[in-house]
């Protein structure tokens, strides 16, 4: 079982706001843990920009559940109408990552209401804004995100996992159903880093080189990202086409598998750059080298289209396969300028925060 920093912060904003409510001798101190919960948000940029909308959130539920307990009582279907009237408000003002916390005020407030009603709900609402700061000051005073650590490695490994893929697709040594649940596993993967990706471009340096050396990152990684992206579209291209593959002439399947052999190479040494383990700029003769590759494969398959060693319909079959290696290569060559452009230009601030994962 593993135990991410999102979890010890969960823990730990439960337990300031149960301490914080004990200390202000609040009777129901679990009200003030849950709204705790609800509050905690990914990052600290994100708790910085909700903080106000959760306080709004809350007092528009605490009025709303205050007026209807008033008018119409605390029956289910009341507390059903405040409940809707919470979400379609919150919808309008297009704020619906905060619904949850609102709805839970709405109900703590209008549960089991006492003949002081009035006191009754104003605890329960104070008890609800000393969970919300809880969180927040957990958000920003402990364990910050390492969203820059976290993205490479993911990365990598989905990286690995797609040229893995590619290599044995080509070599005709593939198990289909584990490749199947494996496809499903990258594309849940890289919906999950795009998630964290979003995250990363919220969050703010305090110090303006700092913050100018971020947001060249972010331009890196979205590169990353749609590079990776590309990969697995050619995996999804080789899978769904593997029988032309098999039926290829030899000399076609061979320059196929050599190019993207080179380019998932390329891809791998890239991303070993970032992390420094590869001299920047090293190497403009295999730039070059990829750049012969590209015009190699697009001259072995216009010569060998014209032939009768397969089927027209075929060879027009397969070319998106073509295309998709051809674009993956420019997408790699983009790339690599970048990472060479970081190192190079303003040094003194590109400072990257990975660090080994551990074997």
């Amino acid at each position: 079982m593993r135990l991410g920093a999102r979890i010890f912060k969960t823990g730990l904003a439960v337990t300031l706001a149960l301490y914080v409510a004990m200390w202000l001798q609040f009777p129901t101190t679990q009200f003030a843990a849950l709204a705790a919960f609800f509050a905690v948000q990914p990052s600290v940029h994100k708790s910085m920009t909700l903080i106000w909308d959760q306080v709004q959130a809350n007092i528009i539920s605490a009025v709303l559940a205050i007026t209807f307990v008033t008018a119409f009582g605390s029956e289910p279907f009341v507390i059903g109408v405040v409940v809707l009237l919470i979400i379609a408000i919150h919808i309008k003002w297009k704020k619906e990552n905060i619904i949850p916390l609102a709805v839970v005020t709405a109900i703590i407030i209008m549960g089991s209401p006492t003949d002081d009603f009035y006191n009754f709900a104003a605890d329960r609402f104070l008890l609800i804004i000393v969970g919300v700061f809880s969180a927040f000051l957990v958000n920003m005073m402990f364990l910050p995100p390492k969203h820059e650590n976290q993205l490479y490695h993911k990365l990598s490994a989905i990286n690995e996992e797609i040229i893995q893929w590619i290599r044995l697709l080509l070599h005709h040594e593939v198990d289909y159903q584990t490749l199947k649940q494996d496809q499903e596993k990258i594309r849940t993967s890289i919906v999950k880093l795009e998630t964290m990706f979003d995250l990363y471009k919220e969050e703010r340096s305090i110090f303006r080189r700092s913050e100018y050396s971020r947001m060249r990152k972010i331009v890196l990684f979205r590169q990353m990202i749609r590079t990776t992206r590309k990969a697995e579209d050619i995996l999804k291209s080789l899978a769904r086409n593997d029988h032309v593959t098999h039926q290829l002439p030899a000399v076609v399947e061979e320059t196929l598998r050599a190019q993207l052999d080179e380019f998932t190479s390329y891809h791998e040494r890239i991303m070993l750059k970032y992390m420094g383990k590869v001299k920047p700029q090293a190497g403009d003769d295999y730039d070059n080298e990829i750049a012969q590759r590209r015009r190699d494969l697009v001259k072995t398959f216009m010569t060998h289209q014209t032939s009768d060693e397969l089927d027209y319909d075929e060879w027009m079959h397969f070319f998106p396969v073509i295309a998709l290696i051809l674009e993956y290569a420019e997408e790699l060559e983009h790339l690599d300028t970048l990472v060479d452009g970081f190192f190079t230009y303003h040094t003194e601030n590109n400072e990257v925060e990975v660090s080994d994962r551990e074997l």
